[in-house]
């Protein structure tokens, strides 16, 4: 494995450990709604995002032009805004676990897609790591489901399934349009990259003001509640959308687009951990067996794209 494999996999394994907070978010905040969530994370990150790009915002602007200005904020649509929103409604109305083992097929996606990609390693060498992160998806959602019963009428959950199934396909376009947009601007660092997303993102967030905080809500919220709101919102955006994005955008621009798709799988790995911590217990065997594979076919993946010659030597 190569030094720019070695930092691509470590970035990707950051970002998942990151990312696997916003699955807790919405559970913890479940008298909050989507929208709320959405706009309060995201008015956070493209805040915080201006404050570091302000000492160096005169020389950044002379290199971002319309084209980039048009994909960052397409970029911040699918891969914040309308991802968080779909998420949090699939972790509220169908249960973090159902929502976990829908977007965690994410890497399965990404992936195939990718394997299109010029100079991409065959499906045929990736089909068992891929085979391995099917199956580790469909235990883990085989255990939840059997475990976690549902809430509500069967009409909100299916639209909790819907939202998640909604939710994957948001994430697998962006996760595919920023490596071909970081692959196009290698001028720009990942973390650069990763606040103008931000201050896209937080425009983008104040149209779900009004929505969100302006307009009557159905649950009425005392000042602790939003107090408890902000400092959760205010640690999701530090956490996942400035941290783990810049360590996202690195791992994109260490590896190939087919690789890139079997980080994710982290995300979901680290979603399951928080939640055994947030239920206080420990995993089932299945559960374990789950990771186990999981674990195992993102090994698989980085196997296969090794260099020839460094697979001789290994086998030598």
């Amino acid at each position: 494995m190569n030094r720019s494999m070695g930092v691509g996999i470590a970035n990707g394994v950051a970002a998942g450990a990151l990312w696997g907070v916003v699955f807790l978010a919405p559970a913890v905040l479940s008298q909050f709604s989507a929208v709320q969530l959405s706009a309060g994370r995201y008015l956070v990150y493209g805040l915080i995002a201006i404050i570091l790009l302000a000492p160096r915002w005169k020389e950044l602007r002379t290199r971002i032009g319309a084209a980039e200005w048009k994909g960052l904020l397409w970029l911040s649509l699918a891969g914040n805004l309308v991802y968080f929103v779909l998420l949090s409604n699939a972790v509220q109305w169908a249960g973090g676990a159902a929502a976990s083992l829908i977007v965690g097929l994410i890497p399965v996606v990404v992936t195939l897609v990718g394997v299109r990609e010029k100079g991409a390693v065959p499906l045929k060498q990736l089909a068992p790591a891929l085979a391995l992160c099917v199956l580790g998806v469909a235990l883990v959602g085989y255990e939840a489901l059997q475990a976690e019963h549902a809430e509500g009428s069967v009409g909100r959950r299916l639209l909790g399934l819907l939202c998640a199934f909604g939710a994957l396909f948001s994430w697998a376009l962006y996760s595919i349009g920023n490596s071909r947009w970081l692959a196009r601007r290698p001028d720009l660092s990942g973390h650069d990259w990763s606040l103008l997303t931000g201050v896209a993102t937080g425009g983008l967030a104040l149209l779900l003001v009004p929505s969100a905080f302006v307009l009557p809500s159905a649950t009425v919220h005392v000042s602790s509640d939003w107090v408890w709101f902000w400092v959760i919102s205010a640690g999701v955006a530090v956490v996942a959308s400035v941290v783990g994005n810049a360590c996202w955008n690195r791992a994109s621009q260490n590896l190939p687009l087919t690789l890139t798709g079997q980080m994710i799988v982290f995300e979901t790995l680290f979603a399951l951990l928080y939640g055994f911590a947030w239920q206080q217990r420990w995993p089932t065997l299945m559960e374990l067996l789950a990771i186990a594979c999981l674990v195992s076919g993102v090994l698989l993946c980085a196997h296969a794209h090794r260099p020839p010659r460094a697979v001789a030597e290994h086998v030598g």
